[in-house]
């Protein structure tokens, strides 16, 4: 056992070299990796050594790859340095066809003890385990008030914490006021004993009766009380206050001989026989949560000893600084044990269905009250606390039917995820193959139940999941420059958002690998795509227009579209593309699909615009391409003139927001309407006069926003869709020939969402940041219609502080 002076001393060494450590732990997991990949390499047995003339042929078709084991995006055909870091690079060994698989020998499985585990459907439990505390059940309490005004001569309850019993004497009160309606009441009884000739036509003794005995009554008084009064025949200076209900005494809030006005409160009493425990729940396990629902839970006054009661209200409004929702338990408390302010821990499990909706058995086919949830029962009904009609349980929260119960949702165990946000990385056998071969897949993750994770898309059931070692395949498929959770654009993650300066040598070779090469696509095919194209332009115009229910049937009609892709249309390198990224589109629409703000669905936006941008890049479908049918038009001179001050108007706006001249650019709606009254198309015929006709109204409509505009946040938000609409004419009426023109991307504009811009240079000038980020910019690229076959401009990074 070590003491406490050297717990001390390790605690203290592992705070001061926690970097260190880091770096040990990281290098130790890439040499893991590293070693995966160089089991890929050299065969494990003789047995698995191919004939040399076999094995020389190969080598002559395949030639080795040289790469960094500490920056695997680095690929070399021969032996050598690193550019970045300078360390000698390591030999590659083949690996299969496939955007994600690896393959590997049966000495390296066994040694990384894989372990796989099929996709399953099954009923999954999840576990919600909250904090709380006992409270008075605010509909139990019962305020003792004067009912007149007067002085409290006697106080039968003389501390809190005592029982009182329905109907017990409470308070002892003199009025002046109580005083002088008895004795109208008294009064009232002598004229009516007297007989109607004592009294007036216009008196009628006894209406005086009945009126001095509801006065009495609404004072405060019982029946029995007035009929003292009428039989005693004289009026009593004091009144006796009773208690209405039976409960504990738990406020006090007058002393004898005190004066109160009507109205005062004196005592507070609250009924204990039933209590309420508030529970806290973080916002992550409300899914789990519904109305009616059984609760177990704990106190620390009686160890080993469990209660329940059922959820009656869950707080609509969250807790800004705790992120939790109060979750109402209404507890049965006859023998008292439950006092208010006990804390409590508590237990939820709720039995899971398919689409994450829980299942509760126990309240199957019964019939519950809306407003007292542990009142359950077998048939129709009223409930026996307030007596409204029962409703039938499946119409509260998410308790399902019996026939939903059959349908089990799609699971994996925890293990086999490796999590990234709402997605995941997991690694899927292949079982056709000759050796252990693995493919990575993303996924899209439903709540987490138990050791389970619900899987909202891209598995089947029966497929084999890896459960332990797919950490290490990942590290291989990283040291292979493939996609993986670490890299998931694959070659170590390269062409991301660049906040600072790289090495020349280093940013040309990642620009010379980035270009793809162009490769033909069958016509069927293009048309499909085309429409997948165009499916993530609705999203992006549902996205501009912040409608949440147009966002969320654009990504539905984007799944739709994927799914209408034929795949068996490709071949070779075309089709293993097209495999990647179909299954991250296909998440991407799962997701957007179900998307509850429009946070979420700026969020999934950001990767569906990433992954369109990559499509368009590998395949040649460029904006202009997929709107025009691929097809070029001709354009006049003459007209191409006529647009020329369009151009100008846009880039001197450009310069305005670059610069924050908000007043400059408050008159850009007008001056744009007053150019394209202005541009003669009757040069324009056939094609060119038809796309000139839609963009000219779709001109019209951006004006008309920044007539709207009233600041620079506005305008900016228009200029968004100038910019779109503007590199759709260059890049259809071939514009950017002479001068040349630059397009340039902003990653970080509208919340992460990006946006692009021209310009007639490449010194980058931001308008959407103006002098605040002037030169973020993470891509500058020529425009043309050869576009994709041109290099980017190089761009040295920039600094956002």
């Amino acid at each position: 056992m070590k003491s406490p002076f050297q717990s001390d001393r390790l605690r203290h060494f592992y705070k001061r070299n926690a970097g260190k450590i880091w770096v040990l732990q990281t290098a130790f997991l890439i040499l893991i990796g590293f070693s995966i990949a160089w089991s890929m390499k050299a065969p494990s047995s003789e047995s698995d050594q191919p004939p040399k003339e076999t094995a020389h042929a190969e080598h002559a078709k395949a030639p080795q790859i040289w790469t960094c084991s500490m920056h695997p995006q680095i690929r070399r055909n021969a032996p050598g340095k690193c550019p970045i870091c300078g360390m000698e690079l390591v030999p590659v060994g083949p690996t299969p066809e496939g955007m994600r698989t690896i393959q590997i020998s049966e000495t390296a499985r066994n040694l990384l003890r894989i372990e796989t585990t099929p996709v399953e459907r099954r009923e999954v439990t999840a576990k919600i385990r909250m904090v709380g505390k006992v409270e008075y059940d605010e509909t139990k309490l019962a305020h003792i008030t004067a009912w007149v005004s007067g002085r409290l001569d006697r106080l039968y309850v003389d501390f809190t914490g005592v029982e009182v019993k329905k109907g017990e004497h409470l308070v002892y009160i003199y009025s002046e006021e109580l005083y002088a309606a008895q004795e109208e009441l008294i009064q009232a009884l002598k004229y009516k004993k007297e007989g109607p000739a004592k009294t007036t036509r216009l008196v009628q003794p006894i209406d005086l009766v009945a009126s001095a005995r509801e006065k009495l009554r609404l004072l405060g008084l019982t029946a029995e009380q007035i009929q003292e009064i009428e039989k005693r025949g004289t009026p009593s200076e004091h009144l006796t206050i009773y208690s209405p209900i039976g409960g504990i005494v738990i406020q006090k809030l007058k002393e004898e001989g005190d004066r109160v006005r009507t109205g005062d409160r004196i005592y507070t009493v609250a009924d204990l026989n039933l209590v309420w425990v508030k529970l806290d729940a973080y916002e992550s396990d409300l899914i789990w949560l519904h109305y009616g629902q059984k609760v177990i839970f704990k106190t620390e006054a009686y160890p080993g000893e469990t209660f329940t009661g059922r959820i009656a209200f869950i707080d609509p409004v969250l807790n800004e600084s705790t992120r939790t929702v109060k979750v109402r338990v209404n507890v049965p408390n006859k023998d008292g044990k439950l006092k208010p302010e006990m804390f409590v821990s508590a237990v939820v499990e709720s039995q899971v269905a398919t689409g994450g909706r829980v299942l509760d058995e126990e309240l199957m086919g019964k019939w519950i009250s809306p407003m007292h949830p542990e009142i359950i029962k077998d048939h129709p009904g009223v409930c026996d606390i307030c007596g409204m009609p029962l409703v039938r349980a499946e119409t509260l929260g998410d308790v399902i039917t019996p026939e939903e119960k059959k349908d089990k949702p799609l699971v994996i165990p925890v293990s086999a995820a490796l999590v990234t946000g709402t997605r995941a990385i997991v690694y899927v056998e292949v079982p056709t193959a000759s050796k252990p071969t693995y493919e990575g897949r993303e996924i899209v993750l439903g709540p987490r139940a138990g050791n389970y994770y619900i899987v909202r898309n891209g598995l089947r059931e029966g497929e084999l999941v890896v459960t332990n070692g797919n950490f290490q395949l990942d590290s291989a498929l990283q040291i292979s420059a493939k996609p993986s959770m670490m890299t998931p654009e694959g070659g170590g993650g390269g062409g991301g958002h660049q906040h600072g300066g790289s090495s020349s040598e280093n940013k040309k070779m990642e620009q010379k690998q980035s270009q793809p090469k162009k490769m033909s696509l069958p016509h069927q095919f293009q048309q499909q795509l085309s429409r997948v194209l165009q499916a993530s332009d609705a999203v992006t115009a549902a996205i501009e227009k912040s409608e949440l229910t147009q966002v969320r049937a654009a990504f539905e009609q984007l799944g739709q579209a994927l799914q209408q892709t034929d795949t068996k249309l490709l071949t070779g390198h075309a089709a293993m593309l097209w495999g990647e990224f179909s299954m991250l589109l296909s998440n991407d629409a799962v997701e957007g699909g179900d998307v509850l703000s429009l946070e979420e669905a700026d969020q999934v936006y950001a990767k569906l615009k990433r992954h369109i941008q990559r499509v368009r890049a590998q395949f040649g479908m460029n904006h202009t391409n997929h709107e025009n049918g691929a097809k070029d038009i001709e354009v006049p001179a003459e007209f191409q003139t006529e647009l020329a001050p369009l151009l100008n108007f846009y880039f001197t706006l450009s310069e305005f927001l670059a610069s924050d001249q908000e007043q400059k650019a408050l008159g850009a709606g007008s001056k744009l309407k007053q150019i394209l009254g202005s541009i003669q198309s009757s040069a324009l015929q056939g094609d060119a006069l038809r796309y000139w006709n839609q963009e000219a109204v779709n001109l019209a409509g951006i004006a008309d926003q920044f007539k709207l505009a009233k600041d620079l946040k506005s305008l900016r938000k228009s200029f968004a869709l100038l910019s779109q609409e503007i590199l759709v004419l260059v890049k259809t009426f071939d514009l950017a020939r002479q001068p040349p023109l630059y397009e340039l991307h902003c990653p970080m504009a509208f919340q992460g969402r990006g946006a692009i811009w021209l310009q007639r240079d490449t010194e980058v000038k931001n308008p959407y940041f103006g002098t605040s980020m002037l030169k973020c910019a993470d891509r500058v690229v020529p425009i043309a219609r050869e576009q994709l076959q041109e290099k980017p401009i190089e761009h040295k990074g920039h600094d956002h502080q």
